[in-house]
């Protein structure tokens, strides 16, 4: 086994000698990807008094595509859309969660991920290994309508947690309403309805001081 593939979980309980290859593989994945459970993220959950994390999101994004679908600007196809939001953030059990208003933790999140995907997606077979891969630059390029609602969902669900929590991330130090609206602003490419509304709880939430103002005012 060569040194990158070493550490994987499935190695803590190895699998009989005698499956299948292919499943071998697959059940590898499976098992590896149940660490996106322990990727915190900065949004807090509306149901209780803590973090969300990668996998919790990932299941939120899918049912919002699935109940939202209808606010989608152009037609997509639904199963393909929750095939991109399940597989977008898979990449950070090894590049981790990079914070949205973190500019300087940004700045590298792109090859971190990359370097990621490389690593975790060829844990599959080939020909799956090349299915996810592409689906994961489809989400990165957004160049799909496909792709621009997964992106949609991805930033709207930590609005709606954010205003939820009368605040949350929007009371980051040093970030404003104003950069909150530019952070979000890509649900527009999507959906001019739910940008909309996600613009209207920005607002309310800036009126409410849960935010702060660009320039303050007095």
């Amino acid at each position: 086994m060569s040194d990158e593939r070493r550490g994987l979980l499935a190695e803590k309980t190895p699998f009989p000698d005698d499956l299948d290859d292919r499943l071998h593989a697959q059940l590898t994945f499976l098992v590896e990807i149940d660490q996106l459970k322990t990727i915190l993220r900065q949004s807090p959950l509306a149901a209780t008094d803590r973090r969300e994390n990668d996998a919790e999101h990932s299941w939120h994004l899918a049912m919002m595509v699935v109940i939202l679908a209808e606010h989608s600007d152009e037609p997509i196809d639904v199963g393909h859309t929750i095939q991109l939001v399940l597989l977008h953030d898979l990449v950070e059990i090894y590049a981790g969660d990079t914070p949205l208003y973190d500019s300087a933790a940004g700045s590298d999140q792109h090859d971190r991920e990359v370097a990621a995907a490389d690593k975790l997606f060829s844990l599959l077979p080939a020909d799956q290994a090349r299915r996810v891969r592409l689906l994961w630059d489809e989400f990165e390029e957004r160049r799909t309508p496909e792709a621009k609602f997964a992106k949609a969902m991805d930033r709207l669900q930590p609005l709606l947690l954010n205003w939820m929590a009368r605040g949350g991330t929007w009371r980051t130090p040093g970030v404003t309403a104003d950069d909150v609206r530019a952070r979000k602003a890509v649900i527009g490419e999507a959906s001019a309805s739910l940008w909309r509304a996600g613009r209207r709880l920005i607002d309310e939430g800036e009126t409410r001081g849960w935010s702060r103002r660009a320039t303050p005012q007095g």
